[in-house]
């Protein structure tokens, strides 16, 4: 391998008779003077003497052709290599052409892909193209995974990849972008465990319910995480004290079930008490509602006239009375709407718990998953985001002004479907405590990771403050640019994005100040959806007719002219309401499908068995 055609200082052509080159190989300039260059394959091309095309297309060009022939080679009967190198490192002068070019041992090229020991990494997967350097590998970064590629499940045989999860404390924030189907959801899977395999604190809003981490994936031995994680669901396990809301803290959930108007933030502001609870608040709202819908007039009557009326009445009429001359002022419309907001968070068990459990989880060390609907968590999110980080920061502070303060541990704050949590062009509930992590975060040790499938509509000041972005496929162009823009992904690598196969990512790290391409390790555990739909449709299928069969075997062979008198038993054994035409229809599939043999003859057709 030599170089070849003019150089650069950070860039070279390399050609080869013998070496076919691959994207993202890296390479080393045997040129002592500049210390040995090293750089990757950003760009390859080949020639082929039975393909006679043009050498004016691609990295090709007249000059190289020149360098090529002074060096020996055949341009009409040679096959040539030729790839395009990127330095690593800005050389402080061109590189000479023609200097001899070889595939470095790993040691020469450690500083450039290994950051971390596995142990105090999170072991993410396998750096492409590094495969010739299995041998020079040290024991201690060997066997460290399993990588499937083309359905096919192999060892690891190139240089792990270990994010070095300390560095974020100064290149704070991880983005994880990604098109639907190309293993956005597995390079998370496999973050979040290796992050449970650190001990790390860590809370994850899952609107999928997806995140289980108790179902171990085939082949996988001794990886047990039911002890490292705690799943609890908004309204069942986990709720909002609401006791403890400011009123801004109750305008933004009452905002996320359903936009408010000024008038109904002048309710809220008007009617709420400090340390109300949920009864007391809602009760005082039920009740200015009542006495809008009947008016001062008619209740000033029903309370001196009084007639007829019980103790607990008059009672009533004396609360509507206070009410409105407190708050008659207030539109019925608008009181109604906050009504409707209050109750359609109580139906969905918002204010039935508190948040202790996800509290108690991050202090023992735990990944914390919270599942519910997106516009739920939604809800939820700005309030325990909120309570948890202000925790955190009211220890930091106090440590730092050397006073006594209760220890709360540093935490990371996981969203999938981040666009939802904070979207660019418009308010929700929890994008102004995500925004301030963003910006102050790292000081007081709180931590964002932001998956998403559009990072276009995700808040700008959010995606410049994430150092780290994995880019798995992604093809909408508005995506692709708005990638470009805030990562240091090159042309070539942009142009590749729309055509990277599931599992491959593109790491854009201020850690590793480059791009590095990877691709995922296969994960420890399964997620709960992994069953294909059209599989689970084919077994249950399966099922009804196994069930159908069993039912029917005693009976059988079964006349079509019997089938309303054994209809009773077989609509009891199976709970279902058939009549007989369903029941029919039944037969006949299961004779479709040779599960039963049809038999017609003069009197009657007979279903027996095949």
């Amino acid at each position: 391998m030599q170089v070849v055609g003019i150089t650069t200082q950070h860039e070279i052509y390399v050609a080869s008779k013998e070496h076919k080159f691959r994207i993202n190989e890296i390479l080393l300039v045997e040129d002592e003077w500049l210390g040995n260059p090293k750089g990757e394959v950003v760009e390859t091309f080949s020639y082929n003497r039975f393909i006679p095309m043009g050498f004016d297309k691609g990295i090709v060009d007249a000059q190289v052709i020149k360098t090529l022939e002074q060096l020996g080679y055949d341009i009409g009967a040679d096959e040539i290599n030729l790839s395009k190198v990127r330095l690593f490192e800005e050389a402080i002068q061109p590189i000479q052409t023609g200097a001899s070019v070889r595939a470095p041992e790993f040691s020469e090229v450690k500083q450039f892909l290994v950051k971390v020991q596995p142990a105090e990494g999170l072991v993410l997967g396998e750096i492409r193209s590094t495969d010739h350097m299995e041998n020079t590998l040290p024991s201690e970064l060997k066997q460290l995974m399993k990588i499937q590629e083309q359905d096919i499940e192999r060892d690891q045989n190139g240089v792990p990849f270990i994010f070095d999860i300390k560095a974020m404390q100064q290149y704070p924030h991880i983005g994880v972008f990604g098109g639907s189907g190309s293993g956005k959801s597995f390079g998370l899977r496999v973050m979040l465990e290796e992050i449970m395999k650190q001990s790390i604190p860590t809370v994850v809003f899952d609107p999928h319910f997806e995140m289980n981490f108790t179902q171990l994936a085939n082949g996988v031995n001794g990886v047990d995480f039911s002890s490292k994680f705690v799943s609890v669901q908004i309204g069942k396990d986990v709720g909002v004290d609401f006791s403890s809301l400011t009123i801004r803290d109750i305008e933004r959930l009452l905002g996320a079930a359903g936009a408010l108007t000024e008038s109904m933030v002048n309710v809220i502001q008007s009617v709420h008490k400090r340390k109300d609870s949920y009864q007391s608040f809602s009760d005082r709202i039920a009740n200015l509602v009542d006495a809008l819908e009947l008016g001062k007039q008619k209740v000033e009557a029903f309370i001196y006239d009084g007639n007829g009326l019980s103790r607990e009445q008059i009672e009533q009429y004396d609360t509507y009375q206070k009410l409105l001359n407190q708050f008659g002022s207030l539109p019925l419309s608008s009181v109604r709407g906050i009504q409707w907001r209050l109750n359609r968070l109580y139906q969905a068990g918002l204010f039935q718990h508190n948040i202790r459990a996800i509290e108690q989880g991050l202090s023992n060390g735990k990944l914390v998953v919270i599942q519910g609907s997106v516009w739920l968590l939604q809800v939820f999110s700005s309030y325990v985001i909120g309570a948890l980080y202000m925790k955190r920061r009211t220890y930091k502070d106090a440590k730092l002004q050397n006073e006594q303060g209760t220890f709360f541990p540093p935490f990371i704050v996981v969203t999938d479907e981040a666009h939802n949590f904070a979207p660019k062009g418009f308010d929700a509930p929890a994008k102004g405590v995500l925004k301030e992590i963003a910006q102050e975060g790292r000081k007081y040790g709180v931590f964002l990771i932001f998956a998403t499938q559009r990072p276009t509509l995700l808040d700008e000041t959010i995606t410049a403050q994430l150092n780290s972005k994995f880019v798995f496929r992604t093809v909408r162009g508005t995506d692709i640019q708005t990638i470009k823009e805030e990562t240091d992904l090159t042309q070539e690598e942009g142009k590749r994005l729309p055509y990277l196969r599931s599992g491959d990512v593109f790491v854009s790290s201020a850690i590793f100040g480059r791009t590095i391409a990877i691709r995922i390790r296969l994960s420890d555990t399964t997620s709960p959806h992994v069953l294909n739909p059209f599989d689970e449709l084919k077994v249950m299928n399966d099922q009804s007719d196994d069930n159908l069969l069993k039912v029917l075997d005693h009976l059988l062979p079964l006349s079509e002219t019997a089938l309303m008198r054994h209809m009773d038993e077989i609509n009891e054994r199976l709970r279902k309401k058939w009549d007989v035409t369903q029941l029919k229809m039944e037969l006949e599939q299961l004779a479709e499908k040779k599960k039963l043999k049809k038999v017609k003859n003069p009197f009657a057709t007979i279903y027996d068995r095949p």
